[in-house]
């Protein structure tokens, strides 16, 4: 799933896509911005893009099928990603996960219909469901991979403890596990060296996961990886003195490097051995193009360098 070059690559997140999350529909307005955005992406190399069937209720990734209705060959020029697992607003509940066989083949088949397409490279199952039959979850990925629809599986927010329990099932290797991961959130990585210290009590991320992906080989994809533009201007005020810290570093290691402070920011994450492929999500396409550098920044970066960003941006030194 990563790049040749041994390192992580970008994703395109399409959950800003549709127009609102209500049940208003999308228009030309909303199709324009997504075929605006999916040109940025492909300027900078992304080829692959990340959708959900809840994202914007659905009209994310209908935008997204409109575009490549009416531009011939973009299917082939790209990979598409999706996700199954979360209900929103169904039941008499706000909130609930589903990874029943009939679920999983249900959404699979509404994306692939809202997308206009026959097939979707990678399904990621959304989120843990504590009623999941990993036997069934085979079953419905097994049925979905013959009949051509699915090429790949992987999972999103799940622990490495998770993914082997789902893995000892599934007759097809999970090749991706989608997690929130950036320089802002960091307990992916505080948890590694908090071991043994009281302040690993603040940190909840399971321990072993990251580890667990690396040797097996499953991409890391990091959403949330630009922190909100918390770094990177897009919230100047009432950032705390960490967070302004980190910016001015963030801000001064871009000029020495002459490129943006987002590709410093996605630089850092791609640095970790790892090989983290940042899920970029901004539908600013000029904020899309200064992501541009990532990958080069991240081979060029010290170690003196990255260690410095961890630092300013948790606010104390590391034990």
């Amino acid at each position: 799933m990563t790049n040749a070059n041994g390192r992580g690559r970008l994703i395109y997140g399409c959950m800003g896509l549709g127009g609102p999350w209500d049940g208003t529909s999308y228009g030309a307005a909303e199709i324009d911005q997504a075929a605006a955005v999916i040109e940025a992406a492909q300027g900078i190399g992304i080829e692959l893009f990340d959708h959900a069937d809840i994202y914007r209720s659905g009209k994310s990734e209908a935008v997204f099928g409109e575009v490549l209705a009416r531009s011939q060959g973009l299917r082939e020029k790209i990979q598409l990603q999706s996700k199954c697992g979360i209900r929103l607003g169904e039941r008499g509940l706000d909130t609930h996960y589903d990874l029943s066989r009939e679920a999983i083949l249900e959404r699979v088949n509404q994306s692939l219909k809202r997308l206009q397409t026959d097939y979707l490279d990678v399904l990621l199952l959304h989120r843990p469901d504590p009623l999941m039959d990993p036997r069934e979850v085979a079953d419905a990925v097994g049925q979905l991979m013959a009949e051509g629809k699915v090429r790949q599986v992987g999972v999103s927010n799940m622990s490495g403890a998770q993914i082997a329990f789902l893995q000892d099932e599934l007759q097809a290797p999970i090749v991706a596990n989608q997690l929130e991961m950036s320089l802002l959130r960091r307990d992916w990585l505080e948890s590694t060296v908090l071991v043994n210290h009281a302040e690993n009590l603040e940190y909840s991320f399971p321990h072993g996961t990251v580890e667990l992906c690396t040797t097996k080989g499953i991409e890391l994809q990091a959403y949330g990886s630009l922190a909100q533009g918390r770094y990177t201007g897009a919230t100047p005020e009432g950032l705390s003195a960490a967070e302004s810290a980190t910016a001015a570093m963030l801000e001064r290691l871009a000029g020495e490097k002459d490129t943006t402070p987002e590709a410093v920011l996605l630089g850092w994450l791609m640095k970790h051995p790892a090989k983290i492929s940042p899920v970029v999500g901004t539908t600013n396409p000029a904020r899309i193009g200064a992501c541009a550098d990532a990958a080069s920044v991240s081979a060029t970066m010290s170690r003196a360098e990255w260690y410095g960003l961890w630092v300013a941006a948790r606010g104390s030194n590391i034990p």
